[in-house]
């Protein structure tokens, strides 16, 4: 029965018709994903005159980075003080959020911890029922009294009661009983053995954890629309998106009569919107391999061999 099966998969791992037609339509699904960004860059090149006379396209047919120079010529300060706020938030709340998930999730993957099911019905709870934003808004500003404070930015998606599930299964499932109980046999107390026997295991996990954590914070903007009013504390995407809504109100009103209606004609109204999608996306799309890396080198990890 064994080498049957073993057979069986030698045969669907290498029939070559099958592979061939599964790597194109993979092929396929990943040009699908980078065309639309290769379609922005191209757009937030292109010069304003050009895109109202010809339209889109993924060549341009004039290049131009006015729609770059405008924003950082018009808000140059703001953007790299939000860009700092935003990097500072995005490596702690990741942190934050990586390590408190991953200590609940371990304690609720151990058989024999006698608190597993009610911790476990909780995170589902919570998960499935949210307390709406009036409440969050009043907790955290009446309560913990972090309205304009850095933390409001952080503290808010510290604990995802998803990652938490994805975390226990991989628990259960990647690191065996038998390792832990070696290890308290040998005397290790059980933050060692979650330091240096489980982490290692579990690298995987964590950075996928970490990969949803940060994508999270870094495209937040709700957060500072909500409890955010200094200027100084505002992160990169609520300033893009006020910068966006600004740039609409201009192009909207540029044959308004005014007298500064020759100066609103000349926004780059699309280009800028564009760049500010790059300028967004960009720094989290070239630190996505960093993850992968870390996937593939999890992977190779050994466990309990059965």
């Amino acid at each position: 029965m064994k080498k049957k099966k073993v057979s069986q998969v030698q045969i669907r791992s290498f029939n070559k018709p099958v592979n061939f037609v599964l790597n194109i339509v993979i092929a396929l699904f990943a040009i699908s994903c980078v065309l639309p960004f290769i379609f922005v860059i191209a757009i937030s090149v292109t010069n304003e005159a050009a895109l109202t006379a010809n339209g889109y396209s993924f060549w341009p047919s004039e290049f131009s980075g006015f729609g770059y120079t405008y924003l950082f010529g018009q808000m140059q300060d703001k953007i790299f003080q939000a860009l700092i706020v935003t990097i500072i938030v995005t490596v702690a709340g990741t942190l934050i959020n990586s390590t408190a998930t991953s200590l609940y999730a371990y304690a609720i993957s151990r058989s024999n911890f006698p608190f597993r099911r009610f911790f476990t019905v909780f995170c589902l709870i919570t998960m499935l029922f949210s307390p709406g934003m009036v409440a969050n808004y009043l907790v955290m500003t009446n309560l913990l009294q972090l309205k304009d404070t850095i933390w409001a930015l952080i503290l808010p998606m510290a604990v995802s009661p998803f990652n938490i599930i994805v975390m226990r299964t991989f628990f259960k499932r990647s690191v065996s009983d038998s390792i832990i109980e070696s290890a308290r046999i040998d005397g290790a107390s059980e933050l060692r053995i979650f330091v240096q026997i489980v982490l290692p295991l579990a690298v995987p996990g964590i950075a996928t954890i970490s990969l949803f954590a940060a994508l999270g914070y870094w495209n937040d903007w709700f957060n500072a629309l909500l409890y955010i009013q200094n200027d100084n504390l505002v992160p990169l995407q609520y300033l893009l998106v006020k910068i966006q809504n600004n740039i609409q109100y201009l192009t909207q009103n540029a044959g308004a009569g005014s007298q500064l209606a020759g100066g609103l004609a000349s926004v780059p109204g699309e280009s800028a919107r564009m760049a500010i999608v790059v300028i967004s996306t960009l720094p989290i799309a070239i630190s996505y391999p960093f993850f992968q890396k870390h996937f593939v080198k999890g992977l190779t990890i050994g466990g309990v061999k059965e």
